[in-house]
């Protein structure tokens, strides 16, 4: 009996971690014709319903337009609009030029001062204003300016209140950025990851089985031409199965690849996988006391994944003549035991095909340990189980 090819695996991919948009505000052009439109026409209008001491003229215009002009370092040079601003604010009102909406590029300069990170400037900046406040309403003589100032103090901290309620804001969403970078990597990293150990195991376990036919190819093919034939199928077998899982998981990182979840490796196939390892002379038992309907996706492939790394190696390394593999499942976990009876470890260290093996079982909360019999070795496997629903 030959192996059936396994149905193509396919991943979902590295995970996307949605989130809020960042925004950054308007833009700065905007914000300058913006201010220096309603800065002019406004006062132009209520110009032409006041009796100022000094009517408008060029230099009232040219005032009107600095306070605008210094918003447009918002970027580049944020310390120079608050200077400006007062500057411009402060000429244009001592000059005695009609009351308006001067002090929009000025407030605006305090919030976007103390957003830039700039508090103390934007505090200095909203005291010298308060200030002017407090002056202005004290030489007006009118018997409510406490009243005035007040306000005018108070409207004065709020703006810079304002910009830094903006710059916690803005640092708020830099932080989860940073994060979400941090996982996204941390996804990308262990999808790799996951990547290489299917490659890894597809490779190391159909390249294992197809040297093993062949040496027994070589061994029987002039003394016993019938038994040939069974070694040449089953070499064409594994390299079928080989090359279909490899191309699938090269189409992956290649992205042409439907990145939808389907079947993936599962304890249903282990009769195959068995039957395969029967092939090169390899005698395996297999107790299977699990209920797959109980058991989730990740175990179901974990533990076909342990299983067929585990005899691969019985058959490349340990000189076994026979394995037994039990899967018990019990309250809560899934053990997978793979006993053989070649020469063991013979104190080499473990390799990619164990540590492959432990990655596994770690990343589902399990273990994976090693223990020597005599003679033999043993891999046993502890794969926690989470009821959350039925395999599909």
């Amino acid at each position: 009996m030959q192996p059936r090819s396994p149905e193509p695996t396919r991943y979902p991919g590295p995970p996307h971690i949605a989130g809020p948009r960042r925004f950054a505000g308007p833009p700065t052009s905007f914000i300058v014709i913006t201010v220096a439109v309603i800065q002019v026409v406004g006062t132009l209008f209520s110009a032409s319903h006041q009796n100022a001491p000094r009517p408008l003229d060029a230099l009232a215009i040219l005032l009107l337009l600095a306070g605008p002009v210094g918003l447009a370092f918002r970027k580049r040079s944020p310390q120079v609009m608050l200077p400006v601003a007062l500057a411009a604010t402060g000429t244009y009102l001592a000059l005695g030029y009609a009351w308006g909406p001067i002090v929009l590029s000025l407030a605006l300069a305090i919030v976007l001062t103390a957003a830039a990170g700039l508090r103390w400037q934007a505090w200095a900046g909203a005291g010298i204003a308060a200030a002017a406040v407090i002056t202005g309403a004290a030489l007006t003589g009118d018997e409510n300016w406490p009243v005035r100032a007040s306000a005018g103090v108070a409207w004065a901290a709020i703006l810079v209140l304002i910009g830094q309620g903006f710059r916690r804001r803005s640092e708020r969403f830099a932080e989860y950025r940073r994060r979400r970078e941090e996982a996204q990597k941390a996804e990308r990293d262990e999808y790799r990851l996951t990547l290489a150990r299917d490659i890894h195991d597809v490779v190391a376990h159909s390249l294992s089985m197809i040297n093993v036919q062949a040496s027994v190819a070589l061994h029987v093919g002039a003394d016993d031409p019938e038994k040939l034939r069974p070694a040449l199928e089953a070499i064409k077998a594994a390299s079928k199965e080989s090359l279909t899982e490899v191309r699938q998981l090269l189409g992956v990182l290649r992205e042409d690849v439907p990145l939808a979840p389907a079947a993936r490796p599962s304890l249903a196939r282990l009769p195959e996988l068995i039957n395969t390892a029967e092939l090169g002379g390899l005698k395996v038992t297999l107790q299977d006391l699990s209920n797959p309907e109980t058991v989730g996706e990740a175990q179901h492939e974990a533990a076909y994944r342990i299983i067929q790394e585990a005899l691969t190696n019985v058959g490349r390394h340990s000189g076994a003549r026979s394995a037994v593999v039990r899967v018990v499942q019990t309250a809560g976990a899934l053990a997978v035991t793979i006993d053989d009876d070649g020469g063991g470890m013979r104190g080499a260290l473990p390799g990619n095909g164990l540590t492959g093996m432990r990655e596994r079982a770690v990343a589902l909360g399990g273990t994976l340990t090693l223990q020597e019999l005599e003679p033999g070795l043993r891999v046993e496997a502890i794969l926690p189980i989470h009821y959350e629903g039925t395999r599909p």
